[in-house]
Formats: C-alpha cells, sequence, structure tokens
C-alpha cells in the first residue's frame, strides 16, 4: 500500500482533497499546476540545497542520547532540529515555500502560526528574500509565546492578533484565509503544517521530507543499516512528522509512532488528541478527522504547547492512523512536562515542549535494548521557559 503521496485529486485514502472558495481556485490551480516541476527543476534544488545547508545549517545531527538510552533500554537516536536556524524544523517548509511564491511572481507572504516558529521562519525566510510578511496568529498564543513574537517583529513581519474563538492557531489559520481571499493575485500563503486544501499537505511533507532523508544518510554510517526499528514524532498537524516519516512510511519493517496533545486527558474536553477523539469532517479546506460536534460545530482544542493545539489532523497522517500504520498516543500535559525534564537533566538538551509529547512516548510504550529509535526533536525550548519556569515556582 502507498502512504507517501496522494493522488491525482489530494487525496490520501478517504483524507485530502481541495475544498475552497472560488476566488481562492486560481491560486490553488496555479500551484498544483506548477508546484513540482518548481520543485523538482534543476535551479530551484540548487538554491534550495545551497541555503538549507549555508543558512539552515542542514545536516542537523542525529544524536545518540546515551544516558536517555540507558534510562529506558533501548538504542534512542534525537534528529536535532532544534538546531536549524531559527530553532526547529519550520525553516525547511518555509524557506521553500517562500522560494517557490518568488518563482510564481509572488510578493507579499502571508502565515499562521502557533507556537510561533513556523512564524519566525517565515519571517526570516522573507527578510532573506525581501518579500512582505504578514503572521496571523491568535492573542492566546501571543501572550503565551512573547519572545517568537518579538522576534517576528524584529525581522520586519507585520504579526496580526486573532481575537475570534479559543484566539490560537484554528483561529488563526481562519483569519489567514480570509485575508489569501482579499489579496489573492499577489499573496501566497505559507501554510506551516501538513494541513489545508491540495497540494498544501503535499507540499509541505516534500520539503520536510528531508528530515528522514538525512536520517537514513546518518544511520547508514553510524550503524551500518538505513533504516531505524521506530521513529517517533509529535503531531499537532503533523509537519515534523511527515518529514521524520516520509522516506519510511513505504518500509513495513520501520515503525512509525505519533503522539498527539492529549492536554488535560482525552475525556476531559481539554484536549487536542484528534486521532481519539476526531471524526471525519471537513477544516480549512480539505477532508480530514477533526473534533467536531454531532452537527459539525468544531470543538475548541487544548494543549500546553501552542503548537499542537489544532482541532485537526493532516490527511497525511489520518491516513497512516486509519489503515493502522502509525500508533498514536495521547500524551496529557503532564506527561509532556515530566519528559521535557528528563531529556534536560539526562542530555541537557531544552527541547520546545511539542518536541516533549514525543519525549513521552519512552514512557508510555516499551521497547528492545536492540531497537534503533529516532526521535525527532523538532525544535528547542527557548520560548517554553515561562511554562517550564512554574514548575519551580508551582
Amino acid at each position: 500500500m502507498k502512504y507517501k503521496n496522494p493522488d491525482s485529486f489530494g487525496y490520501y485514502g478517504d483524507f485530502g482533497g481541495a475544498f475552497i472558495p472560488e476566488m481562492l481556485y486560481p491560486n490553488i490551480k496555479e500551484l498544483e499546476d506548477h508546484y513540482l516541476d518548481i520543485l523538482y527543476s534543476e535551479d530551484f534544488q540548487k538554491e534550495y540545497k545551497l541555503l538549507l545547508k549555508d543558512y539552515v545549517g542542514r545536516a542537523t545531527p542525529l544524536y545518540f542520547a546515551k544516558n536517555l538510552s540507558q534510562k529506558y533500554g533501548a538504542q534512542i537516536y534525537l534528529k536535532r532540529e532544534d538546531l536549524n536556524h531559527t530553532g526547529a524544523h519550520k525553516i525547511n517548509n518555509a524557506l521553500g515555500q517562500a522560494l517557490l511564491a518568488k518563482r510564481l511572481g509572488k510578493t507579499r507572504i502571508i502565515a499562521e502560526t502557533g507556537a510561533g516558529q513556523h512564524g519566525v521562519a517565515t519571517a526570516t525566510a522573507c527578510a532573506l528574500l525581501q518579500l512582505e510578511c504578514i503572521v496571523y496568529m491568535g492573542e492566546t498564543d501571543m501572550a503565551r509565546q512573547a519572545p517568537n513574537v518579538a522576534r517576528m517583529k524584529m525581522l520586519g513581519a507585520k504579526v496580526v492578533a486573532v481575537k475570534s474563538g479559543s484566539k490560537t492557531l484554528k483561529d488563526a489559520v481562519n483569519e489567514a484565509l480570509r485575508d489569501w481571499i482579499n489579496h489573492a493575485s499577489t499573496t501566497h500563503y505559507i501554510i506551516g503544517s501538513v494541513v489545508g486544501p491540495h497540494p498544501f499537505p503535499d507540499m509541505v511533507a516534500r520539503f520536510q521530507s528531508v528530515i528522514s532523508e538525512e536520517i537514513k544518510d546518518q544511520l547508514q554510517k553510524d550503524r551500518g543499516r538505513e533504516y531505524p526499528d521506530y521513529v517517533i514524532a509529535c503531531v499537532g498537524g503533523g509537519s515534523n512528522a511527515a518529514g521524520a516519516f516520509y522516506h519510511f512510511v513505504e518500509e513495513s519493517g520501520v515503525g512509525l509512532i505519533a503522539a498527539e496533545a492529549g492536554g488535560l486527558g482525552k475525556t476531559s474536553k481539554a484536549s487536542a488528541a484528534t486521532t481519539f477523539l476526531g471524526s471525519l469532517g471537513i477544516l480549512h479546506g480539505s477532508q480530514s478527522l477533526v473534533m467536531q460536534t454531532e452537527d459539525g460545530q468544531v470543538i475548541e482544542p487544548y494543549s500546553i504547547s501552542a503548537g499542537l493545539d489544532y482541532p485537526g489532523i493532516g490527511p497525511f497522517h489520518a491516513n497512516l492512523f486509519q489503515k493502522k500504520r502509525a500508533e498514536f498516543f495521547s500524551i496529557n500535559d503532564e506527561e509532556a512536562l515530566e519528559a521535557a525534564f528528563t531529556l534536560t537533566r539526562l542530555e541537557g538538551i531544552i527541547p520546545a515542549l511539542e518536541s516533549a509529547h514525543a519525549l513521552a512516548i519512552l514512557n508510555q510504550r516499551k521497547f528492545d535494548r536492540n531497537n534503533i529509535i529516532v526521535i525527532c526533536l523538532s525544535g528547542r525550548g527557548d520560548k517554553d521557559m515561562e511554562t517550564y519556569l512554574k514548575m519551580f515556582n508551582d
């Protein structure tokens, strides 16, 4: 069974497609017609790969976490996306889409952000390529991710506070889509995850696939084999997980494990564990699993992590869940915090709260001593220090 790429209509099994307002049809059609040709053209690949190397700092290390391995009785590696320029995996996609937008003649970039990392990455790419940048961010997220708001503004982006709904990621996406409708001819929307209408999920997964491409090469050099036994990543919309899974998803011998944000618990009504709580629905331009009421109203998600409190999941991951190709776990706030402190105390690495959800899998699932496990450390914890510091004050 094929999992990696959608069909010609943008579907991964039952999930995907493009459910868009008529005014956006020309933009989506333009992307669909040209993105693969541009992405795999010789001049694009040359410019993109050079920037990934010299500007972003790739390849990121695949670090053998000796102390973590001893604690959990397995061979644990961390894919250090936290060491990228801007501190997360988001720059891989933001830079790629910004380069693509310039080739399509767009002069204005919009983006949404929750944790702020995608907003920072987009603002960074726009500063580098001299593109106008507007970032939509929920007012709640702006308060808890203030350092990233400051970084975006310093980079020259206009940060627009979204005050509707729960004032978080879902609402930021809504406002960005409204902006795009009103400025369709000049603007490209850099969606930050494997969500949205086709071809965005596929395009974002391809830009993030550099993660698993490097993992294969690095494991071959370090262990004499390209394939780990397991790959673990956190999933909100799911871009870092899509990138970490991409070159392994067709290999049945590689176990894929996704960590969703359980918030205060799956049954608490304060959660973002979409695969456990969601049903088939349409959100932000694609058909996928969505947290919704019986009459289709979106249920507000919750997570301590600003980057994971999204009420849906990308169609790439919904298909993996439905077909049982990947295991999905719900990680609550306390479990994520515990995992973050464990990594910090054992390895001297402070992870993003999003990444901490992936690390918490080690407390939920048993592995064999000889299992080679790669955990995608999607971002660094600088932006979450205020939340972490509360642990000392409580």
